[in-house]
């Protein structure tokens, strides 16, 4: 009877918890480069004397879903899109290097190219400071440009190229604040590779179709958890009833 409970009870917490994954999946549908989070449930016996038979449910280690969003296109000059695989790299809140793929760019009131986050983006020899009274233009291969609000255009200079990452899926782990990060905590390499896509941005990869079935099939399993730990009380309340029948 126990082991019934055991199944029912973690698999309900569990469920719980992925309903939560969805439910935050679904609010980041408009979050531009957001990749939707992931998770399984996987089996974990009970180890331990006169346990050998019970058995927790258990969700894995949070995944990500790597396939790009569409490309959408925008008109603004401090928008990039990345085409096909690719990350730009940025500067986390504690200092560390990490990659994102929301490509909404923007210029602080210091001159520092930044994401709508306030995260400093990385250029090929660290932060990218650009005029703040001058026009930046962002070429496919991350190159900054600024023009003065002349529109001379033979007055434009360089301010630097934005660092372009293509590390393997597999070793990138989302951060709390969902950012992407090399496992080993090592950066990852530039890429010459890697194209940008100007004046355009990456929509999120989140299917609201698919987010929307996936909450009533769980809240389906969770009632259906729940009826089995009804059963299972059902169950032992008459086997009490059958064992204090005098003999």
């Amino acid at each position: 009877m126990d082991r019934l409970i055991y199944v029912a009870m973690s698999a309900a917490n569990h469920t719980l918890t992925q309903q939560a994954t969805v439910a935050h999946n679904l609010a980041n549908i408009t979050t531009a480069g957001f990749r939707a989070e992931t998770t399984v449930f996987r089996a974990v016996p009970v180890t331990g004397d006169g346990l050998p038979t019970r058995t927790f449910v258990v969700g894995s280690t949070p995944g990500a879903d790597f396939t790009p969003g569409a490309i959408e296109t925008t008109g603004r000059d401090l928008d990039v899109a990345i085409q096909g695989k690719g990350w730009i790299a940025v500067q986390a809140a504690d200092g560390s290097e990490a990659y994102t793929r929301a490509g909404s760019l923007q210029v602080n009131t210091n001159g520092v190219l930044t994401t709508r986050a306030g995260n400093v983006v990385v250029g090929d020899s660290g932060p990218l400071s650009v005029p703040t009274e001058a026009r930046v233009t962002i070429a496919n291969d991350g190159t900054v440009s600024t023009v003065p609000n002349t529109n001379l255009l033979n007055n434009s200079s360089v301010a630097g190229r934005i660092k372009l990452v293509n590390p393997p899926d597999s070793s990138l782990v989302r951060g709390g604040d969902g950012l992407f990060r090399t496992a080993n905590g090592i950066a990852a390499p530039a890429d010459s590779n890697v194209q940008l896509v100007s004046g355009a941005v990456e929509a999120s990869n989140v299917n609201p179709v698919d987010g929307m079935i996936n909450m009533i099939a769980l809240a389906r399993q969770f009632d259906m958890q729940m009826k089995m730990l009804q059963s299972a009380e059902t169950n032992s309340q008459q086997a009490a009833q059958l064992l204090s029948l005098p003999a």
